[in-house]
């Protein structure tokens, strides 16, 4: 972690601030305030937050902020040099640091004031810093009648030595190609680059720690399910061609996988086969942001999914991120 003009910075904020675009999709229904997955109040909802420079960045924009202010939320920056008993008073603390002692720092001001919505706690983020844990929740879950299937692909972690990854890649089963992760997500630039390994002997090139999860054909397009308390919103998003056995044969070696996260990667306008565009089941998202919600003990989180190209209702989640940037959901 470092400091620009007194604010919190991380490795992967200083890469990316000043060319990242991002941007704000505001959905609206009823013309109510913001849902954190509370009523909203008959009074002023003062919300503290403590959040890296490109977290504020993207998400606390003047327009937003102007919005907020006519639904009667105000945001107050928290000064992290004080303590934060002192501050305040907050009706809702929101914050995303990963300093160790900030995490001691907001546990136990959830323990010492009750009151306040802490989003969210320290303990269940980390189950999403950490690519195995992540997705326990979703090989756990039994989503029978719910008009779908919800899956992770095949996976392993791999915590040592590369040249053991072909035989333990042989063992486990696994077909290529493989799409290579880090296992740990950090918040540096590092924990987000992803590779595609079509070949064998390209598995001894990776670095482990990491997770190496089967590539399974979806299309090209990845669905990202923003999940603000009870709040739904589904987005598209341009991902990874499909490989057909023609041309897995040509192809070899390791390549770097391009960040989705891009806004110019957005397919919401784009003219797609609906089998391939069409949104997953309401019912089927609903019961999974229920379960997951339960299960993580999270409120404001995003999952990447996908679609099984072929079916129609066959889909596997194959990442799932806390406190996403890019889009901000209203009721």
């Amino acid at each position: 972690m470092k400091k620009l003009n007194g604010k919190v910075v991380d490795e992967e904020e200083l890469e990316e601030l000043e060319e990242e675009k991002e941007k704000v999709v505001e959905t609206y229904s009823n013309g109510v305030g913001v849902s954190f997955g509370f009523p909203q109040p008959d009074q002023n909802l003062v919300v503290g937050y403590a959040l890296t420079v490109k977290k504020e960045t993207s998400f606390l924009k003047p327009n937003f902020r102007g919005l907020a202010r006519t639904k009667g939320i105000k945001f107050v920056c928290i000064d992290v040099n004080r303590p934060l008993s002192d501050q305040g008073p907050f009706d809702v603390v929101l914050h995303k640091l990963l300093a160790k002692e900030w995490c001691e720092i907001i546990e136990d001001y959830r323990h010492k004031h009750p009151e306040v919505t802490v989003l969210d706690p320290p303990d269940a983020i980390q189950h999403l810093r950490n690519r195995k844990s992540m997705l326990q929740g979703v090989v756990d879950l039994n989503l029978s009648d719910c008009h779908g299937k919800v899956g992770v692909p095949r996976q392993i972690v791999v915590t040592k030595d590369p040249s053991s990854i072909p035989y333990e890649v042989t063992k486990a089963g696994l077909k290529l190609p493989l799409v290579a992760k880090p296992l740990l997500v950090d918040g540096t630039a590092k924990s987000h680059k992803l590779f595609v390994a079509y070949d064998q002997l390209s598995l001894a090139e990776l670095e482990p720690p990491l997770v190496l999860q089967e590539f399974v054909n979806h299309g090209g397009i990845v669905f990202k399910v923003y999940i603000v308390g009870e709040s739904i919103t589904v987005v598209k998003r341009f991902s990874l061609p499909n490989h057909g056995k023609r041309d897995l044969s040509k192809v070899a070696g390791m390549y770097p996988v391009p960040r989705v996260s891009s806004y110019l990667s957005s397919a919401e306008d784009a003219d797609l086969d609906p089998s391939i565009a069409e949104h997953p089941p309401r019912p089927l998202l609903e019961k999974l942001a229920t379960e997951l919600r339960r299960r993580l003990g999270l409120r404001l989180f995003n999952i990447d999914m996908i679609r099984e190209h072929g079916t129609r209702d066959v889909f596997y989640v194959i990442d799932i991120n806390y406190f996403p940037g890019k889009y901000i959901c209203f009721h």
